[in-house]
């Protein structure tokens, strides 16, 4: 089992930038399948991004361009440099990972949102106008 413990978050004007880090307690999950899902009140949880055991990314539509999702291998950390924020942006981000070993993510898709077995309790991202 690994837990998952996100950082990162905070508050920040629109067009500002934050790093979102996620620490898996195991290194053996850090090269699994991981992503970040975001949710805002009263809205369903959804995709933002996810990176597969190739290091194949995918990111949902409002986030391309903007996001990018990477891995620290040495640190078993999962990252989210979040660029050009938006106050739409604004929710409670997660960091999930899978066990599956050789889960992949479809390029130019939206993230998956099954395959997920570990979450973390989410850290807060605020964006003001």
């Amino acid at each position: 089992q690994v837990q998952l413990v996100e950082s990162g978050g905070g508050s920040v004007q629109a067009g500002g930038s934050l790093r979102l880090s996620c620490a898996a307690s195991a290194s053996g999950y850090i090269n699994n399948m991981m992503g970040w899902f975001r949710q805002a009140p009263g809205k369903e949880r959804e995709g933002v991004a996810a990176i597969d055991y190739l290091g194949v990314t995918t990111y949902a539509d409002s986030v391309k361009g903007r996001f990018t999702i990477s891995r620290d291998t040495a640190k078993n950390t999962l990252n989210l440099q979040m660029n050009s924020l938006k106050p739409e942006d604004a929710a409670m981000y997660y960091c999930a990972a899978s066990i599956r070993p050789f889960s992949r993510v479809v390029p130019g898709t939206a993230p998956p949102t099954s395959g997920f077995d570990y979450w973390g309790r989410g850290t807060q991202v605020t964006v003001s106008s």
